[in-house]
C-alpha cells in the first residue's frame, strides 16, 4: 500500500497545547498474558484532539489511517452469536488490512471489545493475504481500569508491567492485551462526568477533518464510520453525539440490544411511541426494569436518531451474507454523502475511496447510477489515480461516464504518468539510465561539472521515453515525442556548444492519446490495461506490432523470471492479424 501523508490543521489553541505537551507516553508489558507489549499515551480529558493525533503519527509512528472504524456496543459481558462473531472478525480484519484502517474500541476486556478484538487479532495473525497489520486502539478512562494505580504515577517513556484478570465482574476491568495501542484518559476533577466519550468523539471528528494522499494523486478526508454492535440503553446518547458530528453509523441488525431496537424503528418510524419503545426495551433487556421517565427520554432520543436516516445504514449479515463489511462500510459513506448534495464534486472523496479499494461494483451501483451528472473535468483526478494504480475497470468506467481522452491526455499528464511508475519496474531502470545521461549531457552543454547527487524522485521526461522506445523500435520509434523537447519545433541539425533545449508547452494535447496510453501500459507490462487502449485506438496493426517488438526486447533485459515469462506470453501478434 502506498505511503500516506497527512496535513494537520493547526489553530492558535492547538499550538498552545503543543507547547505544554500535556501527556505521558510509554509501553505496557503484558508478558504475563503471553502477549507482547502495547504502547500507551496518558492524556487529560481536556486535551486538544490534534495533539493526540499528532502523537499517534509522530511518537507511535503509525501510518495515517485511510479509514477509522469506531466500534460501539455493549460494555457488559454478554453472549455473542457465533455467526456474528465470525462475520465481524473476518470483516473487520479485511477492512483493516485492505484499507489501512484503525479500529477504535473501549480498550477493556469486557463486552463487545473482548469478543471482537481478540478474534480480529487472531484472524489477522493467521492471515497471509496482507502484510498490513491490524491497528486496534483502545480508548478508556483510568477510572474504569483494574490496577489503575500501576498507571497513575507513570513517567514519560516508562515501561509498565500489567497483569490482566479475566475473572473480574466489574465495575472495573482489565485492559485488553490484544490491542496494539491505548489512549488512557485522566479526568481533571474527581466529580467530572465521563470525559472519555467526549474526548473520543472530538478525536474522531478531528481525524475526519484531516486529509490524506491515499489512493494516488489526490487528497481525501479520512472517513470515520461508527459501527454499532448490540449496545445498552446508554448507547443511545453516544449515537446522538456522533450524529451531531455528522458521523455515519453502520448498525448491525441481529446483534441484539440497542442495535435491534433501532432496526425495528428504522424500518417503521411511525412506531416510535413510548409504549412501543417500552415494549422493545423489555424484550431486549428482560433482566432490567425501567422508569417511565427513562422511556420518555429514550423515545425522544430515538426520534432524534431516526431523523438522521441519511447517516444511518442498517445491515443484517445473518440474512444477507452476500456483502462483506468493507463493502457495506463504503456504501454507508456514499449514502452519507448523498444526503446533502447531488453535485459531482461532493462525491469525489467517496469515488477516490472506491478506486483505492478497487470496488468498481460500488462505483457503478452507488455513484454512477444516474443521480449525479458528471463532467469530464470532474473525473480528471480520479482518472489519473486509476491509471497510476492499474485499475483498468475504473479507466473504462470513467471513459464511459464522461472522460474525453482527447481532452484529458496532455503531454504534461502523459509525462506525469511516466514519472509515477513503480521503482520495481524494468521501465524505471531504463528511464533512470536515460535520465542520468541527460544530466551528463546538460552539464556538458552548460560547462558545469556534473555532480553525483541521487534524486529522491527523478522527474523523467518524454524525451527520455522517446529514447527508450528508439532502443526497442529503432527507426520505427523516431516518431514518438521526437520534437517535444524543442517545443514542437523542428529540431536543428546539430546543437551548438552552448545551446539548450527549448521549453515545451506541456499543455498541448496528445495527437494520438490511445496509442500513447497503449505504449505506456505495454512498457509496464500491464496487459489488461494495454488491451483496452489498443481496442479504443485507430492504429491497431501498427500498435500491436510495436508492442510485440517492445516486449520481446524487454523480456531479454528483465531479471525477474515470472515477469519475463508474462512478457513473452503476451499475444499482441494475434491482435495484428
Amino acid at each position: 500500500m502506498e505511503e500516506m501523508e497527512t496535513k494537520l490543521c493547526s489553530s492558535d489553541k492547538e499550538e498552545d497545547f503543543k507547547r505544554e505537551l500535556p501527556y505521558c507516553i510509554g509501553e505496557i508489558d503484558f508478558t504475563a498474558s503471553g502477549k507482547k507489549r502495547g504502547k500507551f499515551i496518558k492524556v487529560p480529558s481536556t486535551i486538544h484532539p490534534g495533539i493526540i493525533f499528532e502523537a499517534m503519527l509522530n511518537k507511535w509512528r503509525l501510518p495515517a489511517p485511510n479509514l477509522v472504524v469506531s466500534l460501539v456496543g455493549e460494555e457488559e459481558n454478554f453472549q455473542m452469536k457465533s455467526w456474528l462473531r465470525g462475520t465481524l472478525k473476518k470483516g473487520l480484519t479485511k477492512a483493516a488490512q485492505s484499507t489501512g484502517a484503525w479500529i477504535f474500541t473501549s480498550a477493556l476486556r469486557v463486552g463487545i471489545t473482548r469478543h471482537l478484538v481478540q478474534a480480529v487479532r487472531d484472524h489477522a495473525l493467521a492471515s497471509t493475504s496482507s502484510k498490513v497489520r491490524v491497528i486496534a486502539i483502545g480508548i478508556t478512562s483510568l477510572r474504569k481500569i483494574q490496577h489503575r494505580e500501576i498507571l497513575d504515577n507513570t513517567k514519560n517513556e516508562s515501561l509498565v508491567h500489567y497483569q490482566s484478570d479475566d475473572n473480574i465482574q466489574g465495575p472495573l476491568y482489565s485492559l485488553d492485551h490484544n490491542h496494539s495501542h491505548f489512549i488512557l484518559v485522566d479526568h481533571v476533577t474527581p466529580d467530572e462526568p465521563d470525559g472519555t466519550t467526549k474526548l473520543r468523539l472530538t478525536l474522531e471528528k478531528h481525524i475526519s477533518e484531516q486529509r490524506t494522499g491515499y489512493g494516488g494523486t489526490g487528497s481525501i478526508e479520512i472517513p470515520v464510520v461508527c459501527l454499532l454492535v448490540n449496545g445498552g440503553p446508554g448507547t443511545l446518547e453516544r449515537i446522538c453525539s456522533g450524529l451531531e458530528n455528522s458521523a455515519p453509523w453502520l448498525i448491525l441488525a441481529g446483534s441484539g440490544g440497542t442495535a435491534d431496537i433501532l432496526a425495528v424503528f428504522m424500518k417503521d418510524p411511525q412506531l416510535i411511541m413510548p409504549e412501543a419503545v417500552e415494549k422493545q426495551f423489555k424484550e431486549k433487556f428482560p433482566a432490567e426494569s425501567f422508569l417511565w421517565k427513562d422511556i420518555l427520554q429514550w423515545t425522544a432520543t430515538i426520534q432524534n436518531i431516526i431523523s438522521h436516516q441519511h447517516l444511518l445504514t442498517l445491515h443484517n449479515f445473518e440474512q444477507d451474507a452476500s456483502e462483506e463489511l468493507d463493502t457495506v462500510i463504503l456504501k454507508a459513506l456514499v449514502k452519507a454523502c448523498k444526503s446533502h448534495s447531488q453535485e459531482a464534486q461532493e462525491y469525489l472523496d467517496e469515488l477516490k475511496l472506491a478506486v483505492a479499494w478497487n470496488r468498481v461494483d460500488i462505483a457503478k451501483s452507488e455513484i454512477f447510477n444516474g443521480d449525479v451528472e458528471w463532467k469530464s473535468c470532474d473525473l480528471e483526478e480520479v482518472m489519473m489515480d486509476a491509471l497510476v494504480n492499474d485499475k483498468p475497470e475504473f479507466v473504462k468506467l470513467f471513459v464511459d461516464n464522461g472522460v474525453n481522452i482527447s481532452e484529458f491526455l496532455t503531454y504534461s499528464r502523459l509525462q506525469r504518468l511516466y514519472c509515477a511508475i513503480s521503482q520495481k519496474c524494468l521501465l524505471y531502470e531504463l528511464l533512470l539510465k536515460k535520465h542520468e545521461e541527460s544530466k551528463l549531457t546538460l552539464a556538458g552543454l552548460t560547462g558545469q561539472q556534473h555532480k553525483e547527487q541521487k534524486e529522491i524522485c527523478p522527474l523523467f521526461t518524454l524525451s527520455e521515453v522517446s529514447r527508450v522506445l528508439k532502443d526497442f523500435l529503432h527507426d520505427a520509434g523516431k516518431g514518438f515525442y521526437h520534437d517535444l523537447r524543442h517545443g514542437g519545433k523542428k529540431k536543428s541539425d546539430k546543437l551548438n556548444t552552448k545551446q539548450l533545449p527549448e521549453c515545451l508547452d506541456m499543455n498541448q494535447k496528445s495527437e494520438n492519446p490511445w496509442r500513447d496510453l497503449f505504449v505506456w501500459a505495454v512498457l509496464q507490462n500491464r496487459h489488461k490495461m494495454a488491451n483496452y487502449f489498443w481496442a479504443m485506438g485507430q492504429e491497431g496493426v501498427a500498435s500491436a506490432l510495436a508492442a510485440c517488438k517492445i516486449l520481446k526486447e524487454m523480456s531479454r533485459l528483465e531479471t525477474e523470471t515470472e515477469v519475463a515469462r508474462t512478457m513473452k506470453e503476451a499475444k499482441y501478434e494475434q491482435l495484428a492479424v
